[in-house]
Formats: structure tokens, C-alpha cells, sequence
């Protein structure tokens, strides 16, 4: 999903007007995902370099002040409590009814900016509209020319949906502590609230879990292709999550099972139904893997394995992934995806998979991962009818690993091409048959790492794409609009350019001077 992307353009001020063109009285079209709905008053507010900050919340007083520092190269003392004298003002109080626990008001005037919410996350989600009211550069790690203006107007602002989030396959290839950082404050400049760590595959296993130890130094040895591959230790796992827990996203763990499970298949001989483990892999065929459902060690692997991950991981939902489980058949694939359920619903968590999952009995909490290339699915369609919730990550629209055109040199192609319209223009809430609004709990974008090796590969193949699945899941579908999006969109560059984001540069898209 999800997941929210917002920038400035090198006007004096942003703001994206319900996909409408600007007139002189509205705020510019230029925040991704479009806010709910703006309001401009005709003034401006101009940063100076006596202005201060106050915050109802240290951390995200803290967050504004460090990124505002950087780049106006202003001393911007900030002042902590519930107080609101600051030229930036972030109050936890007096927010509008509606906004709810993500939500916000922002009111500029030429005096200041207030920004109010119910909970941190909102104020969070308000100042990086904030930022992207102000121009591109305010991005930028070191001080820069203002000056740093602001349009004036007032903006109310809250999620469609309550999930919208990213994947990142860390076991195709690994990627450490620093670049999963990396991405999780991208991810939160777009409002995106949930970061899904694809944590085991075929090639690689990459947590260490102390009551199988060999999954990590042995399972976790390689990846794609050979190398090194590697693991997170439990504190680099619980690292990630505090960090992310810091900008106001949720980890998701997944440990694909049954199948998408020959790392640990040869990490331990006995997992295996013949008793012996397969060498490690390196290739990227999938489908030929499996857990040996009869073994009654599976479940007692399963049960250590999650209770730890469970153990360090605050966020409600566990992945168990469940998909492209060929070698496993049908009937014992029931029984293990029903067994597995209730072993994660005994350590606290929720279980998520892939829709594959609906072929057995979900939970009443149980939420399945749409991943199809199709707008019809009976058994996901059956789930819902039962209350099933379904996320939304379509492969031929929200996957960020698929090939933007042929000439791409990253990614794949069998989900087809995927062009930033492509992956904006299609309705969540309506698109899978009997999957409608009430159904969907929300959109995520999976970015599976194949072809996918550095920071900069995955930056290359996350923007544009992601803002526009960020859109997908904040904006309400009455604001959209392709000619409008490609518009905001834009107004991404130059602000991806002072971050040092080497984004795909779509012809789709008109990118202003500054990109």
C-alpha cells in the first residue's frame, strides 16, 4: 500500500488541491497524497531565522527541528509541553472530529503554523505536509538559500485507509540495518504506517532465532547469486523496529512457510521429510519447496520460531506467507495454514498471508494479502463474504519490482510493465470482485529483490511508484485523478534531488526545472 509519498515543488509553496487545477485562490498542486480537503486564505508565512518550534510531542518536535536545522542552517530552539508559543506549533488539542488517530489540521497564516492532532502520528503526518509546503530544498542535509516560505490556507487531512504500507524482500538479498533505515524514512515522508519485512525464503533466512540458531549462520550464509548474504541479529531486528516505531510505522514479520522454505530446509536435516537437507540455493525458481506437514517437528519449529519473533515484535501482525506453496498438496496445505494460524494466535499476534491462505480456514482476524494479476479471485471473494480483510498489493499494479518499461535495467516483467499510471490508476476499494470498500483494510506495495541489490536499485524502482501507492492508500477516491497526480508527482523531483533519491525519470511525467 501503501503508503503515502509528499514533496514540495520549487515554487515559494506547495499544497495539492483536490485534483483540480489551481486558481489564484487555491493552494498549489503539489502534495502527494492529496490532502483530504484545502482551504488558502491568500497570505504567506515566511520562516526567518528567529522563529521557534513547540511540541506537544518531543519526538516528532524533535524530528521537524533536526530536518529544519539541516537545511535553513537556523538554530530553532524547540520547546517541549503543552504550551503553544512557538512560530511552529504542534498541539495535541484541538483537532477538528473527524481526523481520528492518524489525522490533522494545519492552518498557516502570515504569524506561524499550527499544526493539531489527536495522537503523535497525526502531528507526525502534519509536519510532513509541512515540509512539503515548503520549498524543495528544505530537504537538503546541508544549508541552503531561503527563502523558506509557506502558503497560507488551512488543510484538514486523515487516511482513507488504517493500512498502508511497504514490502521489502530482504532474503532474495540482504540489506542491512542502515539501508532498512534508509527506507523507512523515505517511507515516511509518504505517510506510509506499515513496513512488511519479507524475513525468509529460498535463499536466505534472515533472523537469528536462538532456539535454532543454524537458521541464521547456516540458512542466512547466501543469497541471489551467491554472496555473503547475512542476518539480523535480535537487537539489529529490534533496532529496526524502534527506529520505525519512531516515525510512526509498524514492522510486519514474515516467515513464508510451507513453501519459500529451503534456507531452513538445509539449515536443519530434520525439517525435512526424508531427513536430509538440500543444499542451499541461490537461483530464483520458486514453487519447489516445503515444509513436511506430518512432521510433528515442524509444529514445534514453527511454535519456537514464532514465539520468539512474536517476543520482539510490539506491532499486531505476524506473515506467514502461504503463497506458490506448489510442492505442498492441496489438502495438507489446508492443514497446515489452519495449524499455523492458531500457533501465531497463541503468541498475541494476528496472522497475515498472502491470499493463497483463503484456500484453507482463516481466522475471524485472519487478513489476506491480494497479490493476483486479475480482478477476480473466488476463494478471496469467499473470505471476504466472511469477514475476511484483505490488503491490496495487485502485482501488475503496486508490485515495485516489476519492469517500468522494457527498457528497465532492474526488475522483472511477469506481472507485466508497470508505468507510474499504471500503478496509480486503479481503485482499491473497487477492483477485486467482492472485495469492496468495507473489505479492505488497505494497499501495500511489495518490492521483491531479485534483480534488487543497493539502496540506490531500490530507490530507482520505488519512485515515482510509491507516492502513487501512497495516494491510493491516504487519499479519499474522490479526489483522484491521473492529469492531477502526474502534476503532484513532479513536484516530487527537485525535492528527491535535494535527498539524493536517484528516482526513474517518467515520461509520463512533466518534471520541472530543479529535478
Amino acid at each position: 500500500m501503501l503508503l503515502t509519498l509528499v514533496t514540495a515543488a520549487g515554487l515559494a509553496g506547495v499544497f495539492g488541491v483536490t485534483g483540480q487545477a489551481a486558481a489564484a485562490t487555491t493552494i498549489p498542486n503539489t502534495v502527494v497524497p492529496v490532502p483530504v480537503s484545502e482551504t488558502a486564505n491568500g497570505q504567506t508565512f515566511t520562516l526567518a531565522s528567529s522563529a521557534t518550534i513547540s511540541s506537544a510531542d518531543a519526538n516528532v518536535g524533535g524530528y521537524l527541528a533536526g530536518v529544519l536545522r539541516a537545511s535553513t542552517g537556523y538554530a530553532l530552539p524547540l520547546t517541549v509541553g503543552s504550551g503553544s508559543g512557538g512560530t511552529v506549533s504542534l498541539q495535541l488539542s484541538g483537532a477538528p472530529t473527524g481526523t481520528g488517530t492518524e489525522g490533522y489540521q494545519l492552518t498557516t497564516t502570515t504569524s506561524g503554523v499550527v499544526i493539531r492532532a489527536n495522537q503523535s502520528a497525526g502531528l507526525f503526518h502534519g509536519v510532513q505536509t509541512l515540509l512539503q509546503l515548503l520549498p524543495p530544498a528544505v530537504m537538503s542535509s546541508t544549508a541552503q538559500s531561503g527563502p523558506w516560505t509557506v502558503p497560507g490556507g488551512t488543510v484538514l487531512d486523515y487516511p482513507r485507509y488504517a493500512y498502508r504500507g511497504a514490502m521489502l524482500d530482504v532474503a532474495r538479498h540482504f540489506f542491512t540495518v542502515a539501508q532498512v533505515k534508509r527506507y523507512i524514512d523515505e517511507l515516511s515522508l509518504y505517510k506510509v504506517n506499515y513496513l512488511h519485512m519479507h524475513l525468509s525464503d529460498d535463499q536466505g533466512w534472515r533472523i537469528a532465532i536462538n532456539s535454532w540458531p543454524n537458521l541464521a549462520t547456516h540458512g542466512g550464509s547466501t543469497q541471489v547469486g551467491g554472496g555473503a548474504g547475512g542476518y539480523y541479529t535480535q537487537a539489529d531486528y529490534s533496532a529496526i523496529v524502534a527506529y520505525a516505531t519512531a516515525h510512526y510505522i509498524t514492522v510486519v514479520p514474515e516467515l513464508d512457510m510451507p513453501g519459500h522454505t529451503n534456507a531452513a530446509l538445509s539449515s536443519y536435516a530434520q525439517l525435512n521429510c526424508n531427513g536430509v537437507a538440500p543444499a542451499l540455493y541461490t537461483g530464483t525458481s520458486v514453487g519447489f519447496s516445503s515444509l513436511c506437514v506430518a512432521l510433528p517437528v515442524t509444529y514445534t519449529f514453527i511454535d519456537q520460531v514464532v514465539g520468539e519473533l512474536a517476543a520482539l515484535t510490539p506491532g499486531p501482525y505476524l506473515n506467514i506467507g502461504g503463497d506458490e506453496a506448489s510442492s505442498t498438496p492441496a489438502a495438507d496445505y489446508a492443514t497446515f495454514v489452519n495449524h499455523v494460524q492458531q500457533i501465531v494466535a497463541s503468541h498475541g499476534k494476528t496472522v497475515v498471508g498472502w491470499h493463497d491462505i483463503t484456500h484453507a480456514t482463516p481466522l475471524p482476524s485472519t487478513v489476506a494479502q491480494f497479490w493476483g494479476t486479475g480482478t477476480t479471485d473466488s476463494a478471496t471473494a469467499a473470505a471476504a463474504a466472511n469477514g475476511t480483510k484483505v490488503i491490496m498489493s495487485p502485482a501488475n499494479r503496486a508490485y515495485l519490482d516489476m519492469k517500468y518499461t522494457n527498457s528497465t535495467p532492474l526488475g522483472q516483467t511477469w506481472a507485466g510493465l508497470i508505468e507510474v499510471n499504471k500503478a496509480y490508476d486503479w481503485n482499491p476499494g473497487a477492483y477485486l470482485s467482492g472485495v469492496g470498500e468495507s473489505s479492505v483494510l488497505g494497499v501495500e506495495a511489495p518490492l521483491w529483490t531479485e534483480t534488487i541489490v543497493t539502496s540506490a536499485n531500490i530507490d530507482y524502482m520505488a519512485f515515482p511508484r510509491l507516492p502513487a501507492l501512497a495516494e491510493l492508500g491516504w487519499s479519499p477516491q474522490s479526489t483522484h485523478s491521473v492529469s492531477a497526480f502526474d502534476q503532484r508527482v513532479g513536484a516530487q523531483g527537485p525535492r528527491w534531488k535535494a535527498m539524493g533519491v536517484g528516482y526513474f525519470h517518467s515520461t509520463q511525467i512533466t518534471w520541472p526545472t530543479g529535478s
